[in-house]
């Protein structure tokens, strides 16, 4: 399954008609706080109405390489003149991306369309259309200087459905978040929502940060966002969300998000690669509700495999990249090293429900075979307001939630017929201080037999390696848990994994 060929759609847009031509509109309108929220709210009482990807015949057939050539012309950008902490730069229909997405500019409380222009772009061999035809765009990028004061990065990219990524200081692409997903996972087909409006406001001369509005809208449910937008060491986006659910949604993931884990020190079976590793991202930590810390490494399995990971009120969630060193990956050219951790932090209570992970085998590290999002326990009624708040942080780590120390690295290696053995490193500041005879590994798992149980200081990373021997008696998948204690003391999070024969 490849989660990039995502199915993609544009629906009928204000100010224009249902066929897509530009009708007669205001210069500008008004624009307050709670206008998509009500935009939301009014579509969602409407039927939906299908997609309409009708682009000029030399456009609607473009392969990757011809897409590619399509080039926004940097000079172009939205505010470059004006010498704004924020520049915004488009991106042209085609490939993948038919849906038209329309785009508009927030000044003083009124809004004004962003009018489609060829000559924004460069277009390689493919013919540019005709100037008289407002396309819209696919989507957009920001710019803002964050590595250098006299240079403006690429900080984030709205891009096809309701994806969306973004990068830290120092960091290169690589796991997306999205608005929402739906029946993620399940045997009746996922549904792809997509953005089809946003609304940018123009920063300040001394800003920070970016505000993005965005409507969403599928089959099953329209949605409004608010986005703020930080760039620095950390990139964080503050998200508030209203969903109107046309139908009753029973499977409705919140702070989605999408990754690729091809294979790991746990997870090697039939690769024959000259690199340790390969993924964007090697594990789901979630702070649960109750104060305890989960880490679960991500494998690539043989079959499609799905956790759940019951909650009340969860503290934050996310998709990591805890694997830092280029010895791990050995890829000049990938640097999965430098890729970002991807951490939800839910603002309020979000109530009884569980932390979906979510993984399908792939052969190729092109696909994203890895997603993770929040399903809430009860079924989002229809014809009813259900508003998230949540802040996401884009980078190096997490927010420490305390001192606990933290699983590094997973090795998993044979040791004869029926018995594998897990090496598990940690590290953290709280491991310098213990007591070596107090420590111990405390491992448990249904369905087979644990022995072999070793704790010992690790001197090459100034941590603690755990390690342990599982044998099992039959072939069904075994639930494995471990954590480090010192006497009754908790010194670590907790590992959890599954472990398939």
């Amino acid at each position: 399954m490849n989660r990039r060929n995502f199915v993609q759609a544009s629906v009928a847009l204000p100010f224009l008609s249902l066929g897509g031509e530009v009708s007669a509109q205001p210069a500008t309108v008004p624009f307050g706080p709670s206008y998509v929220r009500q935009l939301a709210r009014d579509i969602a009482s409407k039927a939906y109405q299908p997609p309409d990807e009708k682009l000029p015949d030399s456009l609607k057939d473009l392969d990757y390489d011809h897409y590619r050539a399509i080039r926004f012309l940097p000079d172009q950008a939205l505010w470059r003149s004006e010498k704004l902490p924020f520049q915004v730069q488009f991106f042209h229909r085609g490939f993948f991306y038919k849906n038209r997405v329309d785009i508009f500019e927030v000044v003083d409380g009124r809004a004004a369309k962003i009018a489609y222009r060829p000559d924004y772009f460069s277009f390689g061999d493919t013919p540019a259309p005709p100037s008289n035809i407002d396309l819209g765009f696919a989507g957009f990028r920001i710019h803002a200087p964050m590595n250098r004061p006299d240079y403006f990065d690429e900080v984030c990219v709205f891009l096809g459905a309701s994806y969306f990524r973004a990068v830290a200081k120092g960091e290169t692409y690589g796991l997306s978040a999205r608005g929402l997903s739906i029946n993620t996972g399940e045997a009746k087909g996922e549904e792809f929502p997509l953005f089809k409006i946003f609304w940018i406001e123009k920063p300040a001369p001394n800003a920070t940060s970016i505000v993005i509005h965005a409507l969403l809208d599928s089959k099953s449910a329209t949605a409004s966002y608010r986005f703020t937008v930080r760039p620095g060491a950390t990139t964080l986006f503050d998200v508030e969300m209203a969903l109107f659910p046309r139908l009753d949604l029973d499977h409705a993931g919140l702070a989605p998000m999408t990754s690729m884990f091809f294979f790991g020190p746990n997870d090697r079976v039939d690769v024959d690669d000259f690199r340790p590793s390969v993924h964007d991202s090697d594990g789901l930590a979630i702070f649960n509700g109750r104060g305890e810390q989960l880490w679960r490494p991500l494998s690539n399995p043989r079959d499609l495999q799905i956790s759940t990971f019951s909650d009340l009120n969860p503290r934050g969630f996310g998709l990591m990249q805890r694997e830092k060193s280029f010895s791990a990956y050995q890829d000049i050219e990938s640097r999965f090293e430098k890729r970002p951790s991807l951490w939800v932090e839910p603002i309020g209570d979000w109530g009884e429900g569980s932390v979906q992970l979510i993984e399908i085998p792939t052969k190729e590290e092109i696909h994203d075979n890895i997603a993770g999002f929040w399903l809430p326990k009860a079924p989002l009624q229809a014809k009813t307001e259900h508003n998230f708040i949540y802040r996401i942080h884009w980078g190096p780590d997490a927010p420490k939630a305390h001192t606990l120390a933290r699983f590094s690295r997973t090795g998993v290696g044979a040791r004869g017929e029926g018995t594998k053995i897990f090496v598990l490193d940690l590290i953290g500041d709280e491991l310098k201080a213990v007591d070596p005879k107090q420590v111990k590994g405390v491992v448990t798992a249904e369905k087979a037999e644990i022995k072999n149980v070793v704790t010992q200081p690790n001197p090459e990373t100034g941590g603690w390696r755990l390690s342990f021997e599982v044998s099992v008696k039959d072939k069904t998948p075994i639930e494995l848990r471990a954590t480090l204690m010192q006497n009754d003391q908790a010194l670590s999070e907790i590992w959890v994994y599954r472990w398939a024969p």
